[in-house]
Formats: structure tokens, C-alpha cells, sequence
């Protein structure tokens, strides 16, 4: 082979390491963006059982209507019993 040849050959490989790290990289950048979409949807989660707990304990939102709540959007039994709705 020529030195032409070879120095495509190289070129063409020097390419397919680079595609290979770009997929990685991209790969892990969706990783972090899906890691950090779970993390912000927790954190709400969190903060708005907060305020509807503190509301609660404010009696500004009674108890009542959060057990109403509650017992007609849990399904699973773990849940239900964690909040004392086993019945």
C-alpha cells in the first residue's frame, strides 16, 4: 500500500475514535440530564408534600379533605397502609 493509502487508512481511524468518543460523550451527557430531570422532580415532590403538610398543621387545608385525597389516588396497599388507610 502507498503512503497515500495509509495515511487515509490512518485518517479513517483517527475518525471512528472520535465518532466513538462523541457518542460516549453525548450518551453520558443524556445520562446527567435524565439523572438531573429525576433529582428536580423529587425535590418538587418534596416541597409541595411540604406545603400541603404545613397547610394541614395551619389548619388552613383540613385534614379530611387530605385523607379524601389520599384514599382516592393510592392503590397499593404499602401506600395506603402508610398513611392509614388500610380499610
Amino acid at each position: 500500500m502507498n503512503q497515500r493509502g495509509q495515511q487515509i487508512e490512518k485518517l479513517e481511524e483517527r475518525l471512528r475514535q472520535l465518532k466513538v468518543q462523541q457518542a460516549r460523550s453525548e450518551a453520558r451527557r443524556r445520562l446527567q440530564a435524565s439523572r438531573q430531570a429525576r433529582r428536580d422532580d423529587t425535590r418538587r415532590n418534596i416541597l409541595m408534600g411540604a406545603v400541603v403538610l404545613a397547610k394541614v398543621d395551619q389548619v388552613v387545608l383540613p385534614y379530611e379533605d387530605l385523607s379524601s385525597w389520599l384514599n382516592g389516588a393510592l392503590t397499593r396497599q404499602d401506600d395506603r397502609r402508610l398513611f392509614g388507610l388500610d380499610g
